[in-house]
Order: structure tokens, then sequence, then C-alpha cells
């Protein structure tokens, strides 16, 4: 491979690797990264170097030692001891990993395309209000805003309204013996737009033909009535009638910005069943959902609640690792988690809860207290998942009664089951793709 192709390679890392976020949020290592700062381990890539061609076997200056005789064959270098093939003790040190960074906004666009998700955040804190365009119309302001186009629109569009076919009734009030009243009745009869007083002046005029035509039969078997339409297109508008009520002003379109706040509650099981592998599994899953929801708002905030038969704040460093030897009752957790949120208001507030656990909960309390406060407690998504390694144990009954109770076609409940490291990316596209709308 040459030096070009070494540098391209090289350039492609990052490219390379957005295609195994996936296996990534399965495998890789999270331990480097932190709330807000994403790293991803790739593949140790080969640095560009110069390689001898084996089969030239001429050129001055490789004589063997530091200075060549006269007489010396050339080549290329000589292996030394421990160079390729000899053999000798293997290396105690660690190869020098390499990781790609990532920002959260990115990664959220990444997993986006990945898992074909289609999450559009909601502002609801309006920040700053500006103006926009001049689109918006008002029946008061400055002359240097009226609008003038739609001023005569409304003018011409009454003039066509107000028109008929005038030749074609002066030739009607030309029938032998006909009246004004007859004749403005039929015009209404054929819904045209003409006064009594225009038609009782147009007899008059016409008196002198009167008798041209013996009926009004005659007249429409051998006028043809002119369309409106055409006759403006041959003759123009001498006047086009305009009103107080057509004036309309322009103003500009007052746009809110508004911030899309977010808080994430992530609640997790403690107690003493949560051995390593599972917790390990809850890492996975919400590890990953604290970065997208961080790429997808503007300001994100988290909280981290742990719980056994009680439930307390903790730090993001110890809410994967902290264990606990007591029992469990989740709805601790919830009952926390409302107190915090009353922090963060709904009205100006996105809120996100998950929880986690291997399903085990004390007597009833799913039923009796956990389910009536997630139905309490808005958020644009309530999200449990099971993290139970070896399937489900007899007394492992919480996801399977939430998912009882709210079904699976909740627009605002998730539950998912994480059994294994393969199971993490199908978790986290169910949670992000269940949140429907949310009101503002």
């Amino acid at each position: 491979m040459g030096l070009r192709d070494d540098l391209e390679r090289f350039r492609m890392v990052g490219e390379s690797n957005r295609e195994d976020l996936s296996d990534f949020i399965q495998y890789g290592d999270l331990g480097r990264s932190g709330a807000t700062d994403i790293k991803i381990p790739v593949k140790i890539v080969d640095l560009p170097e110069f390689e001898y061609d084996q089969r030239d076997r001429g050129g001055v200056g490789q004589g063997d030692g530091d200075t060549p005789d006269v007489g010396q064959p050339v080549g290329p270098p000589q292996p030394q001891p421990g160079d390729g093939d000899e053999e000798g003790e293997p290396g105690e040190e660690g190869g020098e990993h390499e990781y790609y960074e990532m920002d959260p906004e990115e990664f959220a666009e990444e997993l986006d395309e990945e898992l074909g998700l289609d999450l559009d955040p909601k502002g609801k804190t309006v920040v700053e209000e500006t103006e926009g365009p001049f689109t918006d119309l008002t029946r008061s302001g400055p002359d240097s805003t009226l609008d003038v186009e739609r001023m005569f629109r409304e003018g011409l569009k009454r003039k066509l309204a107000m028109a008929f076919d005038e030749n074609f009734l002066r030739e009607l009030c030309k029938v032998e013996g006909i009246t004004p009243r007859e004749v403005f009745e039929w015009a209404r009869d054929e819904r045209l737009p003409v006064s009594m007083a225009w038609i009782e002046r147009a007899h008059e005029e016409v008196a002198d033909e009167r008798g041209a035509w013996d009926s009004i039969a005659e007249v429409e078997a051998n006028v043809e009535r002119e369309p409106v339409s055409r006759r403006i297109r041959r003759d123009g508008i001498d006047h086009v009638p305009l009103r107080r009520e057509d004036e309309r002003y322009r103003h500009p379109e007052i746009i809110e910005e508004k911030e899309k706040n977010v808080v994430v509650v992530n609640i997790r099981d403690v107690s003493g069943s949560m051995r390593e592998t599972k917790r390990e599994l809850v890492e996975r899953v919400f590890t990953p959902l604290d970065w997208y929801l961080t790429g997808k708002y503007d300001n994100a905030e988290f909280v981290y609640i742990a719980h056994d038969a009680e439930a307390w704040r903790v730090d993001r460093g110890d809410f994967f690792g902290i264990r606990s030897g007591g029992g469990t009752k989740i709805s601790s957790a919830y009952e926390l988690a409302d107190e915090v949120l009353s922090e963060y208001p709904w009205s100006d507030w996105n809120r996100y809860v998950f929880a986690a656990g291997d399903s085990e909960n004390s007597s009833n309390d799913t039923e009796e207290r956990v389910i009536p406060m997630m139905e309490e407690i808005d958020a644009n998504l309530h999200a449990y998942v099971e993290t139970q390694p070896s399937g489900n144990a007899i007394n492992a009954t919480h996801a399977e009664e939430l998912e009882k109770h709210f079904g699976t076609d909740a627009e605002d409940v998730a539950v998912t089951y994480v059994n294994s490291a393969d199971d993490v990316a199908d978790a986290i596209y169910e949670i992000l793709s269940t949140e429907g709308e949310t009101d503002e």
C-alpha cells in the first residue's frame, strides 16, 4: 500500500467508524467517555511509511556494516534479531488504541440515520422574539406599508362580480312591448348583478328602437352573449372600484425563538440482585440515550437516582457502579423523581423518565404505587428497561405488569427487555421511537 493510500485511510477514520455505532453501543468501551464527550474506540491505523522494494537489488550505500567496502554487494536491509518472524518473548505492553471523538449532536445525527429515528424535539421556553418577513396583515398602519397589490386585487374581484353584458340587456330592452320590470326579472333569474335603475335608463335610451325583436326568446336565439372576461380583455378596465375595507397594511411576523430544554431522570435499581452484568447492560442503554438527548436539545440536564428499598440522588460517576444489599421498592424512586421534577415545570421543560433494573419489586408495589405515579408524572416519555441476562426470573414481573397495563402501543410509555449486549440497539430504538406528539 502506498503513501497516498495510507493518508486517505487516516483521513477516513471518522467516516468508517460511524458505520459501527451499533457495535460500539453493544460492545465498545464506554469508560473513556463522559456525559457530554463521546470517544469511540477505533481500529489502529497504520501510519504512512516508506517500504523497500524487495525486487530492487541495486542501489548505493547499502553495504554490510556502517561503511561499504569496494566490491561489497549491496541490497535491502537484513533482518535483525527480534524483527519479523524471529523467535522471542511475546510483548507485555498493550497496543496504543485510538479514539474517534464525536460531539453529542453528531452522535445524535448518526444514530438517527443508523436506526431510522426521527425525533423532533419541541421548544417550550420562549427566549427571544424577532421580527420576521412582512407577511402578516392588519387594517391599520403607515401608508408606506399599504399592500397596494392586495387592495387592487380586491377591487378587481368586485369589478368582475359587478360586471354584466350590457349590450345583451340593451337588446332585451328593444323587445316589443317589454317593460323594465320584465327585463329586471329576467336578469335576476340569470343572476346578473344589474340594478333596476340601470335597466330603466337603458330602456329609455333605446325607446326609438323598441320593436326590433318580437320576444326575449328571439333575442336569445340571435344575439350572442359575451363573457365579461372577453370584454375586459378587449376593452380593458377604465375603473376599479376600491373601498376602505380593501385596505390592508403589512407588518412583520413576530417569530418566537424557543429554547429546547430537557431534563432526563435516570433511575436504576442498585439492590443486591443487580450484579455486574446487569449493571453493565444498564450502562450500555442509558449512556447512549444521554448522549442522544444531549445532542438533540439546546439545554440538557440529567438527574441520577439510585434505589433499593429507598431512593437517593447520586452523581453520574456512581450511578452505574453502585451496589447495595437491600431489597427493592421501585416506587421510592418515582416519589423522589416527582419531587425533583417540581424544579423543572412541564410548561417549560421536556421531561424523560428512564428506569432500569431486573424487574424484581416488592409485592404489589408496581400496581399500587408505580403505575399510578407514572400516570401522574407529566413526561414526554416513561421507559423501563429490564436487564435479565439469564432470562426472566420467577419474581421478575415489574416490566410485564407495566406492559400489561399500558399496552404495547402507548405513545408515552416504552418497556424493553435486554438480556445481552445484542439487545441494546433494539432497546434504544424501541425507547426513542415510542415518543408521540406532546402538548406544548
